[in-house]
């Protein structure tokens, strides 16, 4: 199992404490990296940290970064000088609910063009600002990785029947916005793009794309959403580990520009 040893490297993880973020760091740790956990709020970056395991804390600090901003990345890769690993996870993931404030903001006809542009400035624009910080640094060693968490809806699109509410009108329907289909596709662009850019730089960039996980959703969505998957269910959170493993190790050393998706069957219908 040498190849998935990470000891005496340093990860990276951008929105380390959401749901996910926190897996990946865990998972990271396990293998022995040490991992740099960064989010833009200081409160819930510090909540995540104490939630992690014991291994893991002993293993990670924490940096609030703003990966909307050049200068905020460029002070996180001062302080931490050598990053091995890169694994871009910070998104907004809109929930979807039944409130008409939610309908107004989430069906296509009627998405502001503000919440357009904030999900692709943290999605993408920080995928793409902390692959050009981080990654010409690694370039300069001749050596890195890079790992963009996509999504399942990077090779599908949502199934808006999930979330329909008997009785509405189709046009009072909510539905899962735009703009997330949109981030977790352009990140499979961004990750064959440059993979093939360092590929001679000793960098390889993956994607993985996770996807639906149980987290106390209510049991509507859940019987909904799971009778969609072969496997008939969501996942867990921590069926992730193993592949961020694999993908950041040499493991995987002769894979890159691929995108690995973890749906449970879902993708194949």
């Amino acid at each position: 199992m040498k190849d998935f040893d990470l000891s005496g490297k340093c990860a990276l993880v951008t929105g380390a404490a959401g749901l996910l973020g926190k897996e990946h760091v865990a998972a990271l740790a396990e293998a022995g990296a040490h991992v740099v956990m960064t989010d833009l709020h200081e409160e819930s970056l510090r909540a995540a940290y104490e939630s992690l395991p014991e291994f893991a804390r002993a293993l990670a600090s924490v940096a609030v970064m703003d990966v909307t901003k050049a200068e905020s990345i460029a002070q996180t890769a001062a302080r931490f000088e050598r990053i091995d690993i890169l694994v871009n996870n910070a998104a907004i993931d809109p929930k979807v609910t039944n409130d008409n404030r939610s309908l107004e903001l989430s069906r296509l006809e009627h998405y502001p063009e503000d919440h357009w542009r904030l999900h692709l400035d943290v999605g993408v624009t920080g995928a793409f600002l902390c692959i050009r910080e981080f990654g010409t640094r690694m370039a300069a060693r001749n050596s890195g990785v890079i790992l963009n968490i996509a999504s399942d809806l990077s090779v599908i699109a949502p199934d808006q029947r999930l979330y329909r509410v008997e009785g509405r009108e189709e046009h009072e329907q909510p539905v899962k916005p735009i703009a997330y289909s949109a981030v977790k596709t352009a990140l499979l662009g961004i990750t064959r793009y440059c993979a093939a850019y360092w590929a001679k730089a000793g960098i390889r960039v993956n994607a993985l794309s996770p996807g639906g996980v149980f987290n106390d959703h209510n049991e509507i969505f859940t019987t909904r959403l799971s009778a969609l998957i072969p496997m008939g269910r969501m996942a867990h959170l921590s069926e992730y580990r193993s592949a961020v493993q694999f993908l950041c190790s040499d493991a995987s050393s002769y894979m890159t520009g691929q995108n690995i998706v973890i749906d449970g069957g879902r993708s194949i219908l």
